[in-house]
């Protein structure tokens, strides 16, 4: 997956407001590799449900910020 797709498909992820956790599908043809998992409304409830999958590292809290900018984690 390019860089550039990449960050094309986490903005396109990325709600206007909340939190989504997306994953990771590796095997996926690319610019399709990242899906939504859940959406929430806190962020300690994105993280706590990233922490608690197997891979955790294979998974991104997406979000705005106040000024509108992407955020993932």
């Amino acid at each position: 997956m390019t860089e550039n797709n990449f960050e094309e498909q986490k903005i396109k992820l990325t709600p206007d407001t909340g939190f989504d956790l997306v994953g990771i599908d590796y095997f996926a043809e690319p610019g399709n590799q990242l899906y939504l998992v859940e959406h929430f409304e806190m962020y300690q409830d994105a993280l706590n449900a990233k922490k608690e999958r197997k891979n955790p590292d294979e998974y991104f809290i997406l979000y705005k910020g106040a000024g509108g900018e992407f955020f993932s984690r």
